[in-house]
């Protein structure tokens, strides 16, 4: 029967005997069980998991019950079980994750709050105490009042992304409805991390390129470095353009074309980037996000853990539900285009990998949480491989497009269209090439054109036989395909 618990983990605590006289010994692991995701404490069993048995199972049930009754405050939900094993009693207490946070140890003279790290259960630092009363308070941080005044600050970042996804023009009245500032025309702190000069300073990003494949490069230790301040959205572009111009292209010509071959995927990175933005904890102050770019990896570190309290890599991520610990800034990246409200971030990292023609297993992305940080580790596609020099070529990013776009370049510009939507489709293709995936979000991006006038020129192309669309990336996706001869 306790072949499910394996061992002593976040949700699982053995307890050989019941402690009365010390009951603090349990009971914090009651306290952040309550404060965490719920966890089960075993009584009759050993460290390492031999079945001891309690001498007197009906006498602790009844201490246990009144104990978390005197000490932990306020009541948590728990079930508390008698079973047998090998013939011994034994206890289960099953603790559930709580509501009405922070869930506290009141007794010998103190107060404390208990979370888990791994398989112990430890006072609460002053960040995550904060988090647990917000929880309590059915609050998070981007909904609370700042003190700072609407009035004062410019959105001309977050107006100019509504107008390209949208086509409309974002009127006051949406920074009420979007949460972005209160009724007294006080910004939200939702509102205070998009405003162009953002006031929270602790929200910046910090970009390094490293000479090697760690921080100790030898004489030059930082190929480019460079921080950001501001809105999120220009966190979010700034990241996006280091990356792209610390990264370079392979590419290989075929019969009739080429297949480029970046060293990172760049939607991998943008999903990944955006995860860290609007998920990270604004409670921890003294950290920042970071792009850290390394011969053979890219990571994107946040301050914070799962919004939910377990860990990333005990999870699997092609069924994780969405779990927002700052609701109002996911939501209005959702309706700005930058993300989805379905919590498919993580698939989208790693099924554009997947979709890579340079990918191998052992480049699966990875991820990494605990209760202070969240990791994201992209590895370069193009590392340690070689190279036949008479098929592939390495050139930068910013690189013009050679000859070998010719062909279907020829059929752009033999578009029914005006020449600024040639020019239009041609900058498209010479960001996507034949391998990109890309839907009306996409080229609006590109392009600075409404989602509606993206839709207009994917018909174009749709109707010149140079795009089809493709499956397994949501409704509207496409690729460039090289035009019939």
């Amino acid at each position: 029967m306790i072949d499910k618990w394996i061992a002593e983990a976040t949700e699982c605590d053995f307890k050989a005997a019941l402690e009365i006289k010390k009951p603090k010994s349990w009971l914090k692991s009651v306290s952040a069980f309550a404060n965490g995701i719920g966890g089960t404490l075993l009584f009759g069993i050993d460290d390492n998991r031999n079945v001891v048995g309690l001498t007197d199972a009906q006498a602790d049930a009844e201490a246990i019950s009144r104990l978390i009754k005197e000490r932990i405050s306020p009541y948590p939900n728990f079930i508390l079980v008698p079973e047998r094993e090998d013939g011994k009693n034994i206890l289960i207490l099953t603790v559930s994750s709580g509501y009405s946070t922070p869930y506290y140890y009141k007794a010998d003279g103190v107060m404390e709050a208990y979370i888990r790290i791994g398989n112990e259960s430890v006072v609460a630092p002053s960040f995550a105490l904060n988090q647990l009363i917000l929880k309590g308070m059915n609050r998070t941080y981007d909904t609370l009042n700042s003190e700072y005044d609407f009035k004062d600050y410019a959105f001309s970042k977050l107006r100019e992304r509504y107008k390209v996804w949208t086509g409309n023009s974002m009127e006051d009245k949406l920074f009420d409805s979007f949460d972005i500032r209160n009724e007294y025309g006080k910004l939200t702190n939702a509102g205070a991390l998009l405003a162009d000069d953002s006031p929270i300073r602790h929200s910046r990003l910090f970009c390094t390129r490293w000479n090697g494949l760690d921080k100790s490069g030898g004489m030059v230790d930082a190929l480019d470095s460079a921080e950001y301040s501001g809105s999120l959205i220009i966190l979010l572009n700034e990241g996006v353009s280091f990356v792209k111009r610390n990264m370079k292209t392979r590419w290989k010509k075929t019969a009739n074309s080429r297949i480029e071959m970046p060293d990172y995927c760049e939607r991998s990175v943008f999903e990944a980037l955006v995860n860290a933005l609007i998920h990270r904890d604004y409670l921890i102050l003294g950290s920042e996000v970071h792009i850290d770019i390394y011969d053979d990896r890219l990571t994107i570190y946040s301050p914070g853990g799962m919004a939910d309290g377990t860990r990333i890599q005990e999870r699997d991520i092609s069924n994780i539900s969405s779990t927002r610990r700052n609701p109002v800034l996911a939501d209005i990246f959702g309706r700005l285009g930058y993300m989805e409200r379905q919590g498919s971030g993580f698939k989208k990292i790693t099924e554009s990998y997947h979709a890579a023609h340079n990918y191998r297993k052992e480049l699966e992305p990875e991820f990494y949480s605990d209760v202070t940080s969240f990791q994201v580790t992209l590895y370069n596609l193009n590392y340690g491989t070689t190279t036949n020099s008479a098929n592939v070529t390495i050139e930068d990013e910013s690189v013009a497009i050679t000859t070998d776009y010719v062909a279907i370049e020829a059929a752009i510009d033999g578009l029914n269209a005006s020449q600024a939507t040639i020019k239009k489709a041609k900058e498209v293709y010479k960001n996507m090439g034949t391998d990109g995936i890309f839907g009306r979000s996409d080229i609006s991006s590109i392009t600075g054109d409404s989602v509606t006038a993206a839709g207009n020129l994917i018909s174009k192309l749709k109707a010149a036989s140079l795009i089809v669309p493709v499956k397994g990336y949501g409704k509207g996706k496409y690729r460039f395909i090289e035009p019939h001869k």
